[in-house]
């Protein structure tokens, strides 16, 4: 991840997820768990199911790098990531509880931002409907958390 970032000036980290459905909602609260511990050159944003309603705020904010976070099935231990390009999204199924997919997202992101964009994909244990995140997932994103503020700090 430390070389994904190298250059970075402006920073876009997008949390995606339904806050009830578990395990989903790991994205949002890694943004959360990083409120207050960032600079200003950080813009952190807690997306949701509708990270197309984002689009112009983080346009505005001319990053030079967007990450989003979100949950997805990757074949992978509950709790494990995989930090990708958006081009690899057409390896994984179709499936998502948001109402854009995150391939057209980010393919429209890139051509208006400018920016280089990534994705950091957490298997879930459980995304039914229930809120609170599974020990698995707790752990993950406390984690994925510190790494993130050692990396964009």
């Amino acid at each position: 991840m430390r070389e994904w970032f190298r250059g970075a000036e402006r920073i876009v980290v997008a949390g995606i997820g339904n806050p009830i459905r578990m395990d989903d909602f790991a994205g949002v609260k890694i943004v959360q768990d990083l409120k207050g511990q960032v600079s200003d050159k950080v813009m952190l944003i807690e997306c949701e199911t509708v990270p197309e309603s984002f689009i112009q705020q983080i346009i505005d904010f001319k990053p030079t790098h967007i990450l989003l976070i979100d949950a997805a099935i990757l074949g992978l231990p509950p709790g494990a990531s995989q930090l990708m390009t958006p081009d690899r999204l057409r390896d994984f199924p179709a499936f998502s509880t948001h109402m854009l997919p995150l391939r057209i997202f980010c393919e429209y992101l890139a051509g208006t931002a400018r920016a280089k964009i990534a994705l950091l994909l957490i298997q879930p244990k459980r995304t039914d409907f229930g809120e609170g995140l599974t020990k698995e997932m707790s752990t993950s994103t406390h984690s994925i958390a510190n790494v993130l503020l050692r990396v964009i700090s």
